[in-house]
């Protein structure tokens, strides 16, 4: 290989290095949230002396110890107990059936650190509760926020953190799930040769649990103050009543390149100082590019959601449409991962609230012959069904199972009872006058 082309390799390899930190810092960035976004700049205005950041001024009159409001650009100030905040998303995401009252049943049942005091055996023992009802009612505890919150013990609490982690390592749950006694007591040789996995891998997982919460409902109480700040704005337009969703430019940093200061030093001939310029420079033009990709990613993003939760957010009271990442990936032609970083930490600011993005996800768990939908609004289909029958020829489940085909509701008979029952609607020879 001759000189020029070493030269030539090198710089090409130099130009790939460049390419790949270019994009790791990229996706930091997209995945930070407002907070962790003010202390990643401040940081890079340390390391680069022709960088200028100027940070929204939310932040900048929290540091100032100073008070602020909604319209200062506060977005929440969170004093909520962990029961009440429970009990807020509780009214957001379920319809008052009989199930839901068996979540708030079990949300008073758990101790200050998030954990359920009751085993399901015991409730259902003292209330004559039905078993798989209650089973029910702690899956849908446990998908809500804090995750981790409603576990029966430490290695379920991991688990559900885990779960809910879409950055969380491949072979995390495994670990917990089967080898949590061989974790806790450090014993990595044994899960290596039971897993296959490499001494780094497993010690890299062990790293990730430690920093899951052992306690996720600690965090809440009068005295711990958290600050939400929303990365997008929706308003509805009280003429067209069309939703519409803007970045929230005053929480959004920007970054100004000192270039008087930088043409001080241009004229210098030590080539150390030129490739140091060069260096810095670049540096400035990679954050400013993946600050504006940021927002644009965020952005499109948030529109999308709002789009598909449209009805919620012009009343309230609407239930989430079923919702998931995969739809919004497809949608906008993003990686799954990359819509995940983007609802990471964000919050979405409306006329009635605060909302993390990700909470505007829903899954679905009906299938419908043209759409999905949710369990919420299954059930309202079959008490309009109820609602609107004869009372001397009530309908069986049989024949709301049929009615709910024509309407392209695909339910099986024993699910339109479990749905009836949970609204608290007797059997159709019980509501026969």
């Amino acid at each position: 290989m001759s000189f020029k082309q070493a030269i030539s390799q090198e710089q090409r390899q130099i130009q790939k290095l460049a390419m790949t930190q270019q994009m790791q810092q990229s996706i930091r960035i997209l995945r930070y949230s407002i907070e962790d976004l003010n202390d990643f700049m401040h940081q890079k205005q340390l390391d680069n002396p022709f960088i200028k950041i100027k940070t929204f001024s939310s932040l900048n009159s929290l540091n100032d110890n100073r008070s602020l409001s909604l319209e200062e650009g506060l977005a929440d100030q969170q004093t909520q107990s962990l029961t009440e905040y429970l009990l807020s998303q509780v009214h957001l995401t379920m319809r008052k059936t009989l199930l839901r009252g068996w979540v708030v049943f079990l949300i008073d049942h758990l101790d200050q650190n998030g954990y359920l005091t009751l085993d399901i055996e015991t409730i259902c023992q003292q209330t004559k509760a039905d078993r798989t009802t209650l089973l029910d009612a702690l899956t849908l505890l446990q998908r809500l926020d804090p995750p981790g919150v409603g576990a029966r013990n430490l290695q379920e609490c991991l688990l559900l953190q885990i779960e809910n982690d879409d950055q969380s390592p491949a072979a995390a749950s495994e670990l917990v799930e089967h080898h949590f006694t061989e974790l806790a007591d450090h014993q990595w040789e044994k899960i290596v040769y039971k897993t296959k996995l490499s001494m780094t891998e497993v010690q890299n997982i062990f790293e990730y649990i430690r920093s899951l919460s052992p306690a996720p409902g600690a965090a809440f109480g009068a005295d711990n103050l958290t600050y939400i700040y929303p990365d997008l704005i929706v308003e509805v337009s009280p003429e067209s009543r069309q939703v519409e969703v803007k970045l929230s430019s005053e929480n959004q940093p920007q970054i100004v390149f000192k270039k008087s200061y930088y043409e001080k030093f241009a004229n210098v001939a030590d080539q150390d100082v030129k490739a140091y310029l060069r260096e810095k420079h670049a540096d400035y033009v990679s954050l400013e590019h993946n600050l504006a990709q940021r927002g644009q990613t965020i952005l499109r993003v948030g529109k999308e959601i709002a789009l598909r939760q449209q009805k919620f957010f012009l009343d309230e009271h609407h239930p989430l449409k079923p919702l998931l990442l995969r739809d919004v990936a497809q949608k906008l032609g993003l990686h799954e991962s990359t819509i995940s970083r983007a609802v990471h930490g964000k919050y979405l600011k409306c006329d009635f609230g605060v909302f993390e993005l990700k909470k505007l996800f829903k899954r679905s768990v009906v299938t419908t012959a043209k759409d999905d939908l949710s369990v919420d609004e299954a059930q309202s289909q079959i008490k309009a069904l109820i609602d609107a029958e004869d009372t001397h020829k009530p309908l069986s489940d049989s024949r709301l199972t049929t009615l709910l085909r024509t309407n392209g509701i695909l339910l099986s008979r024993r699910t339109v009872a479990k749905y009836r029952e949970a609204l608290g609607i007797a059997s159709s020879v019980k509501r026969k006058h």
